[in-house]
This record gives structure tokens, sequence and C-alpha cells, in this order.
């Protein structure tokens, strides 16, 4: 049987948001576009709200990311910020802490993970 083709607007009526992990800030959400989360090759929608700071956090899976909306400044572990632009692609290494932060207006990240999607804080020593 053939799998269905999908198209998905971060507008979509259709979308349902559901919460981030609790060290997230307040007013994230996360929307599963594709494929099941807790499996390999999972794709979602991250929306933080203008202003939000994402804590240094880990993956165990790498990430590729497209920003669909805002700007978002992105720093992972020894290396200089980044900014995104809407449209901008990033790569995310897996297990390398990283920090972000949304401008001025709200975000929406299209992620794509390899394995099953997971985000640990780091503590501060």
């Amino acid at each position: 049987m053939a799998e269905n083709s999908v198209a998905i607007s971060k507008d979509d009526s259709n979308l349902e948001w559901g919460v981030c992990p609790d060290f997230m800030p307040d007013g994230c959400n996360i929307a599963v576009l594709h494929g099941n989360p807790a499996e390999k090759n999972a794709d979602i929608f991250f929306k933080v709200p203008a202003n939000a700071n994402i804590p240094m956090h880990t993956h165990t899976s790498p990430e590729r990311m497209i920003l669909v909306s805002g700007e978002m400044e992105v720093t992972y572990e020894g290396e200089q910020p980044q900014t995104l632009k809407e449209g901008s692609y990033a790569y995310g290494p897996a297990n390398k802490p990283h920090s972000a932060k949304c401008g001025d207006t709200s975000c929406v990240l299209f992620i794509a993970f390899e394995d099953p999607i997971d985000a640990m804080p780091v503590e501060k020593n």
C-alpha cells in the first residue's frame, strides 16, 4: 500500500500543537508533521514566542532545521552564535549542547530528526 503525500503550513488549522518539555520556555509548542516521534525519521514544527530563550540542551539525534518564520540566534557549545532568518537551513550534530533565542516575533522552526525525538537540559556547572 502506497503512503500518501503530505503538505502542511505552519498556520494549518489541522495541526495538533502539543507542549514542549518542562525546561523549555512558556508558550513553547511542538506539532508532529510526519512520522512517530518515538521512532526514527520524524519531522516537527517547533514554535516559541517572541524573545523566548531556549536553554542549553542536547538531542541524541542529529537535527536538520529550516526556520519557517521569525529570526533565531542559535549557539552551539564552542562555536560563535549564528543568526537564522526565514528560510535559513541549519544542521545540529547529535549530543552537541546548544541554546537559542527567538527574536522580536514568534519563531517556527521545522526540524527533521534522524533518531527518536528527545531533548535533555544541560546543567550549568
